[in-house]
């Protein structure tokens, strides 16, 4: 929790009045590899700070996952579309390794925004990087090559995602196909 906390400072500038009320309201919980945090047809009721661990959200299409986000320790996650309409999730937040995260109900973060403009400033932020995150993906799909986007990938995605995410799974973010990403690592490797 002590990362959190300075996490907030840094982008917020919380004091420890507002952090103290901001605090009381995260549940810590654990969870083992492989559990769907938040199942497809639910509503996203919480969004995750991860202490520690990796997830990520994927659909299903036509009975194959395709990922849409990875997360690791000191991020944010959610399968936000659900969490900020408060509609149902077509997306599944499922947990890839053993992870212990806060989570913080959006009830809770509705009552903090009512409390401090410091938290609406930091539900501004937290959605601008999502924004930002699926324009670039977006534009990456779009416009770049298979090789490059995965040069992409692992140069601006952290070394514990990037070195601990399941090839198949890199390829299904990456639209690529596993095959196609095998013959590019190679080749990456041997250049």
């Amino acid at each position: 929790m002590n990362e959190l906390h300075k996490i907030l400072q840094e982008l917020i500038g919380l004091n420890e009045i507002d952090w103290g009320n901001f605090s009381n309201k995260l549940i810590r919980k654990e969870f083992n590899a492989k559990t769907q945090i938040v199942k497809e047809g639910s509503v996203a009721q919480n969004l995750y700070f991860i202490e520690s661990g990796l997830l990520r959200t994927y659909y299903l299409l036509d009975g194959k996952e395709i990922n849409t986000y990875f997360a690791c320790d000191k991020q944010f996650i959610s399968t936000y579309s659900s969490f900020i309409s408060q509609t149902i999730s077509y997306e599944i937040l499922e947990t890839i390794e053993d992870s212990v995260v806060y989570e913080l109900s959006y009830q809770n973060l509705v009552a903090l925004y009512k409390e401090s403009s410091k938290f609406e400033k930091l539900g501004r932020i937290i959605a601008e990087k999502n924004y930002l995150c699926v324009l670039d993906r977006t534009l990456s799909m779009q416009t770049k090559t298979a090789k490059q986007r995965y040069l992409d990938f692992i140069k601006n995605y952290d070394k514990k995602i990037v070195q601990r995410i399941p090839i198949h799974q890199i390829a299904s973010f990456l639209g690529i196909a596993p095959e196609s990403l095998s013959r590019i690592r190679k080749e990456i490797s041997i250049s």
